[in-house]
């Protein structure tokens, strides 16, 4: 696991790329205001705006997530976890007025711009 990219993932990297070439200014791992070992992967705190990029394995992914054959127990209870900081995460940030965009890895790049864009204009 500590192998495992945790920042500037490729689907994180090329959605800042476009968002970037979009004339859109943010913050990289920004630190999740009252949870201090938690970060926004793209971040835009003037307007109150968070993006994840979550990954199908280490998210539990509906369509995309595969249960480890080995150590089963130990994968399944880890994975819970981190859904359930997910969960906590996103409730966190809404109590403090932000907006929560959370996309798949697998999700379309267009769409996911289109769909930032949009928040960040209506904000």
């Amino acid at each position: 696991m500590e192998t495992q990219r945790r920042k500037d993932t490729a689907p994180e990297v090329a959605l800042r790329k476009i968002l970037f070439a979009e004339g859109l200014r943010y913050r990289v791992n920004y630190k999740v205001p009252g949870a201090p070992h938690r970060t926004i992967d793209i971040a835009f705190p003037g307007r109150r705006v968070a993006v994840f990029i979550d990954g199908c394995f280490w998210h539990g992914c509906p369509e995309h997530g595969v249960a480890p054959k080995h150590n089963s127990q130990w994968w399944a209870t880890k994975l819970a976890k981190n859904r359930q900081r997910d969960i906590e995460t996103t409730a966190l940030l809404k109590s403090q007025g932000w907006t929560v965009l959370r996309f798949w890895e697998h999700e379309d790049l267009d769409e996911e711009t289109a769909r930032v864009k949009s928040v960040i204009a209506n904000r």
